[in-house]
């Protein structure tokens, strides 16, 4: 059963659904120009191994770590060659390092096995790899191969039901419902605007309903602080109060590397 926009409010057919998540888009497209994936890399298989260490842990976190990581392993032949202790210890600060130390090493060995040492760019290929699932396959083909897909973390999850997109918490099933209100042209950028704006607005425990953009036609506006002064002090990362020089930077092109670079911490 689709829930309704609002006490007393009849729930809206399916082309006016698709009217308004498709309007929820455009207005985060409006806020974030700069949303890119937040997982630092240089190619697939880079992006393939931080995203695996993502689990659990912030890509903050990650982007800290994979630089010593890369220096050490570049590719998927010496990864699948590392001494497991080793690896351990470069990727100990994600967090479940003995799991993932596993992951890597099995997914890296199917790779020089299967895949002459190649990620795949075909979900079918990518999901068979130890420790990759859906949401990573989608990670991957959409930032590294330029393939259309939708990423359903935590964030993209709990943001489609608030937007009244699915009901489903199964992120298979979200996939699909999200996937049928909007082009797959789209997919891959509506994945990171949702994203950016879970993590910097629309928070788990108290979203900042009276200072998002999306306050006029939100279908969950009021489930967090509506008062725009208390709310504004819930946002986080580039739209944190004193912020504003790092939020202009980054809506005037201003990229990540650049950005740390001068010095600017990204985390929240």
């Amino acid at each position: 059963m689709v829930r309704t926009a609002g006490a007393g409010a009849p729930d809206p057919s399916p082309l006016a659904a698709k009217r308004r998540a498709r309007r929820i888009h455009r207005r985060l497209a409006e806020e974030y120009p700069y949303a890119v994936a937040e997982l630092d890399f240089r190619n697939p298989f880079e992006l393939l191994v931080a995203t695996v260490l993502s689990a659990q842990t912030t890509d903050v976190r990650v982007n800290l770590t994979t630089p010593a990581l890369f220096a050490r392993y570049p590719d998927a032949r010496s990864l699948a060659e590392a001494d497991e202790m080793a690896l351990q210890d470069l990727i100990r600060p994600t967090g479940f390092f003995r799991a993932k130390s596993r992951s890597l090493l099995a997914l890296s060995t199917r790779l020089v096995d299967e895949f002459d040492g190649v990620v795949p760019a075909r979900l079918e290929d990518l999901v068979t790899l130890p420790g990759v699932g859906r949401k990573t396959a989608n990670v991957v083909l959409g930032n590294a191969f330029g393939i259309p897909g939708i990423t359903v973390d935590t964030h993209f999850g709990r943001l489609a039901r608030r937007f009244r997109w699915t009901e489903s918490d199964d992120a298979v099933k979200v996939e699909a419902d999200v996937a049928r209100l909007f082009d797959p042209k789209d997919w891959t950028m509506l994945s990171h605007h949702v994203v950016f704006h879970g993590r910097r607005v629309c928070h788990a425990r108290k979203p900042a309903c009276g200072a998002c953009p999306l306050a006029a036609f939100c279908p969950a506006y009021g489930e967090g602080e509506v008062d725009p002064v208390k709310a504004a002090k819930l946002l986080k990362y580039e739209l944190a109060p004193g912020r504003e020089e790092l939020l202009h930077l980054m809506k005037n092109g201003a990229t990540r590397a650049e950005l740390q670079a001068a010095g600017y911490s990204l985390g929240a």
